[in-house]
């Protein structure tokens, strides 16, 4: 792997092109739901854009993070993984209040880091935001698996509250260290 850096506002690098697959996915993903409902092939790919999102973290932080990718990795995280949350709703997979109350969560946060980011303050992620980002990755890639008994969507079912109560406590973390960096920068 390269140890070549980019500067701040470089757009074409290696973390960004594994940015690019996960919104390349995103429609691939929804299509094979909504089509096939759940199948291991959509598991699979699943586990491809969940090992990308790992990797272009890792690349980022070797060669600099951008300013762009900044801005599209949590994006594209952000669609990917409510979108197929809705698919799974859409299929009967998943039920639609646990996944309303996690898409909120992420408008909310979005919009938040937007208007911050718009006063020059930068909230960096807590260990606990990256927690979050694997329970819901998991209970996403269970959903997607052909497993059709009731002690299985029972575990679906807890592991996608646990992604609940930890994006909402993440969410409200994440708004009063915003809140407190943007008193800071005044």
């Amino acid at each position: 792997m390269s140890t070549e850096s980019f500067g701040p506002s470089a757009l074409a690098t290696p973390a960004n092109a594994l940015t690019m697959i996960r919104v390349i996915a995103t429609p691939v993903l929804l299509i094979m739901v909504m089509n096939d409902g759940p199948t291991w092939a959509a598991v699979a790919v699943w586990v491809g854009v969940a090992i990308t999102d790992m990797a272009d973290g890792v690349v980022a932080r070797r060669q600099g993070q951008t300013r762009s990718g900044a801005f599209l990795d949590p994006l594209a995280d952000k669609v990917l993984v409510v979108g197929v949350m809705a698919a799974l709703v859409a299929k009967g997979r998943l039920w639609w209040v646990p996944v309303v109350l996690i898409g909120m969560r992420e408008l909310i946060v979005s919009g938040y880091r937007s208007w911050v980011g718009r006063r020059g303050v930068s909230v960096p992620a807590r260990p606990w935001a990256k927690v979050k980002t694997v329970v819901q990755d998991l209970a996403v890639g269970f959903a997607l698996a052909p497993i059709d008994s009731s002690n299985y969507r029972h575990f679906v079912a807890g592991l996608l509250w646990v992604a609940v109560a930890l994006t909402v406590v993440t969410g409200a973390q994440y708004l009063i260290d915003g809140r407190r960096q943007v008193l800071r920068a005044v």
